[in-house]
């Protein structure tokens, strides 16, 4: 076992390779979504700037970047998005597209052109999909987008995200059956961010947000319920890997939200998103991941530059993530 002066510099070494970077291209979202404020912000939106681009282009050369996520914000509210896929295009680079589907279909021929996947939003069956994005007609604009991409290309990949929250978490079952009846080629879930100050919320929540979007730990009871049918009546689907998770898995959900009330631990943090991943926004912010604070700007250097300065450097060799908070109650872990 390392001592901890050696984990400690170990873990602030320098990265000369960032397998996957996550893009915001563009600031502004067109939901309205119950859990996310991102639509509260500047409604004119900022975007990634092409010289910025080109700059950066250069940099993920040199961090030998293999796969790059463009998030958001939603990111098909870029003018100049395809610009930017054809630059990334020059690297042999993956690229997936994060989406709340209502633009998908109107830009279907570009998407199958210059993104290899498409990953869209699904909070539940049409009126719950609806209720929670805000927006009327969010579902029949997602199906619509889909069959788009489909007659575009046949088997072109698109697969579905779902966020859990009081809303839709009894849907779960029926949330799959509907992945499957848009034509969807799987669903992952995972649990609603109460806690972070990601997504245009830099003050946090206050509890009655926290209460709105969250499960009470009674429900957190009947969440394991739906779950633990939900393994019996899809079986299958669980089998072949359409629902991404195993039940023990989802399970995980609800314990997060009882952790949230004191009820018990957070579960076990297995991630090493610091080390092999960042995340650029469209004003230029460099993050570690989705969740934690800033380590730089583009406007202050190179991507490269930004990740092995010193206040990246420093983050990474005294992050613990047994005992962050930021870490302890995060709902997305990436570990490559």
């Amino acid at each position: 076992m390392l001592d901890g002066a050696i984990a400690r510099a170990w873990r602030g070494r320098r990265l000369g390779r960032v397998p996957v970077v996550t893009l915001m291209p563009h600031s502004r979202c067109n939901c309205r979504c119950v859990m996310c404020d991102i639509w509260k912000a500047n409604r004119s939106g900022a975007s990634l700037e092409q010289a910025a681009v080109v700059r950066l282009v250069a940099d993920l050369r040199a961090l030998r970047v293999r796969w790059v996520v463009l998030s958001g914000g939603e990111a098909l509210l870029h003018p100049n998005l395809w610009a930017l896929c054809a630059a990334l295009k020059a690297l042999p680079v993956k690229i997936t597209l994060l989406s709340s589907g209502l633009l998908l279909e109107r830009h279907a021929a570009d998407i199958v052109t210059w993104c290899d996947e498409v990953i869209v939003s699904l909070d539940g069956t049409a009126a719950t999909h609806d209720r929670i994005r805000g927006i009327a007609g969010a579902y029949e604009a997602l199906a619509a987008g889909v069959a788009a991409l489909r007659r575009r290309r046949a088997g072109y990949p698109v697969a579905a995200r779902c966020v859990v929250q009081r809303g839709n978490f009894r849907e779960l079952p029926a949330i799959v059956d509907a992945a499957k009846g848009i034509g969807l080629d799987g669903i992952s879930f995972l649990g609603a961010d109460l806690a972070s100050t990601a997504f245009n919320r830099p003050q946090g929540w206050e509890d009655a947000r926290v209460d709105e979007v969250g499960l009470a730990p009674a429900e957190c009871d009947a969440l394991d319920a739906v779950i633990d049918g939900m393994a019996a009546s899809h079986a299958a689907d669980f089998a072949r890997r359409y629902i991404q998770e195993t039940p023990t898995r989802l399970r995980r959900i609800g314990t997060q939200f009882r952790a949230a009330h004191g009820l018990g631990p957070t579960p076990p943090v297995r991630c090493n998103a610091p080390w092999v991943s960042t995340v650029v926004e469209a004003d230029g912010t460099v993050r570690p991941c989705f969740f934690h604070d800033p380590i730089g700007n583009l406007r202050d250097g190179g991507l490269a530059d930004v990740l092995n300065g010193p206040a990246a450097r420093a983050f990474r060799a005294s992050l613990d993530m047994d005992a962050d908070p930021v870490c302890r109650r995060c709902v997305c872990t990436l570990k490559l």
